[in-house]
């Protein structure tokens, strides 16, 4: 999201919370924008997971925070502000994948091109791609649950959190993360 976007959503934000004492805003405001800064990245890279354009991901950001700013302001938990933010990034995201199925005109025809990277030489790239087109293939064929258990975990979820995101146990946590990296590990070892 530019500097501009996330200025305008504070700006918004700001506009939304009258009634609160000046020293309470500036302080739920520092809240969010330092949880926006520390969370951007990790968060967009979630939401794009689900096939989502790098422009409807950016949205999904703007109403998460947004979301996040509504909750801080009524009084709700404080309690993990991060898996909250994944779970409610988690859900609109699956809401945004599913109208865009339903109308595949405003959905882009690729919302992610992979970027190549420069750097080793030719073997090496092919090794490289070879590899991670195995990868990717073992990750595409996993079941969407265990897919987004392990990308979640990969963006530094506890257990705990990931079942609250996804709304499953713990155990089913465990089971799924335990599955899926087998099946990475098999296809590391072709």
């Amino acid at each position: 999201m530019p500097f501009q976007a996330r200025e305008s959503a504070v700006e918004l934000w700001i506009s939304e919370a009258n009634g609160r004492s000046e020293e309470a805003l500036l302080s739920l405001e520092q809240e969010i924008v330092g949880l926006f800064d520390e969370m951007r990245n990790r968060l967009l890279r979630y939401a794009l997971s689900f096939g989502l354009s790098i422009p409807d991901g950016e949205d999904i950001l703007q109403e998460v925070f947004l979301a996040l700013f509504h909750h801080l302001r009524q009084g709700r938990s404080r309690a993990n502000l991060r898996g909250w933010v994944f779970r409610v990034t988690h859900n609109l995201a699956l809401k945004r994948r599913s109208a865009n199925q339903r109308s595949p005109e405003l959905a882009e025809a690729d919302g992610a091109a992979e970027p190549c990277d420069p750097a080793p030489g030719a073997e090496e790239q092919l090794l490289i791609g070879e590899r991670r087109l195995r990868l990717l293939a073992v990750l595409r064929a996993l079941p969407e649950t265990d897919e987004r258990c392990l990308r979640l975990r990969a963006e530094g979820l506890r257990y705990r959190e990931i079942a609250q995101v996804l709304g499953i146990s713990l155990g089913a946590v465990s089971i799924s993360l335990a599955r899926s990296l087998a099946r990475l590990e098999r296809a590391e070892m072709r």
